[in-house]
């Protein structure tokens, strides 16, 4: 037979007929569906509305989530990971506790007794002790109230090596009267005036009614942590007196020889003096706990998503149900002319995906806003601002999560649809 015999054309003829009547089928479905949600606009709103809120809240919460993660983690690059933060009291506490703070009496002295004996332990490095309070700053009229520690001012750049001072700043441990100034403090946010704090400024600080005047030695640049950037550092003694602590520590500084020491140091201290008797802060340890932390988070996240998605789906049900039955008379002329269930039932499944899409590209759109707006409000309240991380594959799992639930959920009344004898439905 000779090439592009009759066989070959009737076969490539049917072939392109059948991809038209297909492209034809497929048209005419989603211009029905089209028609369909436009004349029932104020309840195809609605419907819409509920997939937007499903998916705009994971998308909040997740996007959130990943930035207080990389916010933490960011804190913590800057502390040293042989650091051991350790005050009176029970280990229980967490690290969400305020430094310095024990969560019941301590059962011993914290005092350099402590210190020196912490000191000898192996693979003990330093201990630097120190005393903690809130006192409130007078500078040239204007009232700040701030967190003060009491310690050798180097500790800060041991703690922190990514530390740095301003240009004429000077690090004198022994001057009773110094005092170095964290950034935000010295830079106030909404202070007009820039900055507030200045090299060489007096500063009287007032505790308890007690009041004492201070020439800031040095001030500290950012460093991204608040617990560096919202502190002020005086000399050890004048702690001392100034917070009358009659040589009672608030807090220890134990620098282990390397971080992978840290654990062996704890077990050291906890052999010495009870388990019961310090409460431990290292930076391994917040990330351990930052990590159960977000995997909580991620599963409240899932049951949050999972509750708004079920509401949307049963509002997707509801609609497609509905329209149903306003449309029986209009299925029953369709299935007269020779409108096959399958068509039918792809017409009513087509409402129940555009819905899905618009809804979740919304939704998706939404979250992101919403994620900023939260953020800020949160700035604005006082607070760091965190800003949110949103991951492409989060945000298209939750971008087919939503279309998935309300492909789904239209298919009982896009069934229903299909099902209708067109007898019954003509009678309407």
């Amino acid at each position: 037979m000779l090439k592009g015999g009759p066989s070959s054309v009737n076969s490539s003829t049917v072939h392109r007929r059948v991809e038209k009547k297909k492209h034809s089928s497929l048209q005419q479905i989603f211009i029905l569906s089209r028609d369909a949600l436009m004349e029932r606009k104020g309840r195809s709103a609605l419907t819409i509305l509920m997939v937007v809120v499903g998916g705009a809240l994971m998308v909040a919460i997740n996007g959130m989530s990943e930035g207080s993660a990389a916010f933490t983690n960011k804190q913590l690059v800057s502390l040293a990971p042989n650091v051991i933060f350790v005050s009176p009291g029970s280990k229980s506490k967490t690290f969400q506790e305020a430094p310095g703070l024990a969560t019941q009496a301590p059962r011993l002295p914290f005092n350099g007794e402590v210190a020196n004996t912490i000191k000898s332990l192996p693979y003990v490095k330093d201990v630097v002790p120190g005393y903690t309070a809130q006192v409130q700053l007078n500078v040239e009229g204007n009232i700040e109230n701030t967190n003060v520690f009491a310690a050798e001012a180097t500790a800060a750049f041991t703690i922190a090596p990514s530390l740095t001072l301003v240009p004429g700043s000077s690090v004198q441990n022994n001057n009773p009267s110094a005092m170095l100034v964290g950034y935000n403090i010295a830079n106030p946010p909404g202070y007009t005036h820039n900055p507030l704090i200045r090299v060489g400024q007096s500063i009287t600080a007032t505790y308890h009614g007690t009041s004492r005047n201070f020439v800031v030695t040095g001030i500290l640049n950012e460093a991204g942590n608040p617990n560096v950037d919202q502190v002020v550092i005086i000399n050890t003694n004048t702690g001392n007196t100034f917070f009358h602590r009659l040589g009672q520590y608030d807090q220890m500084f134990v620098f282990a020889r390397s971080g992978n020491d840290v654990p062996t140091v704890i077990q050291e201290m906890d052999r010495v003096y009870g388990s019961d008797s310090f409460g431990f802060v290292s930076p391994a340890a917040i990330i351990q706990a930052q990590k159960h932390t977000k995997a909580g988070g991620a599963s409240f996240t899932l049951e949050v998503g999972f509750i708004a998605m079920l509401v949307s789906a049963i509002g997707v049900v509801t609609t497609l149900y509905t329209s149903v039955n306003e449309r029986r008379k209009e299925i029953g002329t369709m299935k007269a002319i020779g409108a096959k269930p399958l068509f039918i039932m792809s017409t009513f499944l087509s409402d129940a995906v555009l819905i899905g899409f618009i809804g979740a590209s919304l939704g998706i759109v939404s979250g992101i806003g919403l994620a900023y707006i939260l953020s800020a409000s949160g700035a604005s309240g006082g607070g760091a601002y965190i800003a949110p991380i949103f991951l492409p594959n989060e945000l298209l799992q939750v971008w087919l999560l939503s279309l998935t639930v309300t492909l789904l959920a239209g298919l009982f009344p896009a069934w229903k649809a299909s099902r209708l004898s067109p007898l019954i439905a003509m009678r309407v």
